[in-house]
């Protein structure tokens, strides 16, 4: 592992090169081999601190972020926004810098508004990491899933994925568009119009606005949630029973694709209305559970990069 990484921040995959995201992979995968093992930890990052702010819930970025920072050996601070002093009249800003005064090395950011991270990046001496901002990107998503492709297709060149939900306000769509384009991977998006990009033509893939035609001969099926936190009143005009009908995946569409496709999805899954609990959790096909396991190295590997020392 003898790659120096030319970033300060990691706030988005459309900046990053093909090298940069090559170094990232190789170094998780790394990572994900040490994860499955007895020594799970080292000390490449002791001494060092990471503070994570998260203004969104999370489950699985926050945890796996946590327990990424430890593995490698670094102190972890988990600030509570709900007791911070922005509840008091703070600026965001004054209260990332008063961390930053602290001397921490890296920051962990997620916000629902979109270019939050980048900049805290402007205001402060340490790292940040976008653990995801609004519906811009999710940079360490798209790395893990580009992972967990890897693994079980040994290539990202090439392959068929196909996207399909909500993907005018997914900021994992997006990085998974960013990242699969650089490497010459196909990619189609499919849900209702009310969920199509407004920048479709920019972003270099092929729409359909039906499941049989959108998944014929992928190598990749990749579900969404429908974002509702996002949408405006009225904006989601399907039944959730309608949208599954036409747009849920199920071992029945999956026909359509190639015999040996995987089926992921970011989560939190709603079980019943993007997929079925019985193809969620059908070995053959689904990596979900994979994806998540595969986050803690991704995150190890870009906290290496960012802090480590080769």
């Amino acid at each position: 592992m003898t790659h120096t990484f030319p970033h300060k921040h990691l706030l988005g995959i459309e900046r990053l090169s093909v090298s940069d995201i090559s170094a990232i992979l190789e170094r998780a995968a790394a990572y994900a081999v040490q994860n499955r093992s007895h020594q799970r930890k080292n000390n490449r990052l002791a001494g060092k601190t990471v503070a994570n702010l998260f203004f969104e819930p999370s489950t699985r970025t926050r945890t796996s972020f946590q327990l990424a920072a430890q593995r490698l050996g670094a102190d972890v601070v988990n600030l509570d926004i709900q007791f911070s002093s922005t509840k008091k009249g703070e600026t965001l800003l004054d209260t990332v810098r008063t961390v930053d005064a602290m001397q921490v090395d890296a920051f962990v950011i997620r916000h629902h508004e979109n270019g939050v991270p980048e900049l805290i990046a402007q205001h402060v001496q340490a790292s940040v990491l976008n653990a995801g901002d609004g519906s811009h990107e999710h940079p360490t998503q798209a790395l893990l899933d580009a992972l967990t492709m890897q693994q079980r297709k040994g290539r990202l060149e090439g392959l068929t994925v196909a996207i399909c939900g909500d993907i005018e306000h997914s900021r994992v769509a997006r990085s998974n568009i960013h990242l699969l384009n650089k490497f010459g991977a196909k990619v189609r998006i499919m849900g209702p119009a009310q969920f199509m990009p407004h920048d479709l033509a920019t972003l270099g893939v092929e729409a359909f606005d039906n499941m049989n035609d959108g998944l014929r001969g992928v190598d990749v099926a990749m579900m969404l949630r429908i974002q509702h936190e996002r949408l405006a009143d009225g904006e989601f005009a399907i039944s959730l029973k309608d949208y599954h009908e036409r747009y849920g995946l199920t071992h029945d569409k999956l026909k359509v694709a190639k015999p040996d496709v995987i089926v992921m999805h970011p989560a939190p899954m709603n079980r019943g209305v993007e997929i079925t609990d019985e193809l969620a959790d059908d070995p053959q096909y689904s990596v979900i559970f994979k994806q998540i396991e595969n986050g803690v190295a991704v995150r190890m590997a870009a906290l290496d990069l960012l802090q480590g020392t080769d």
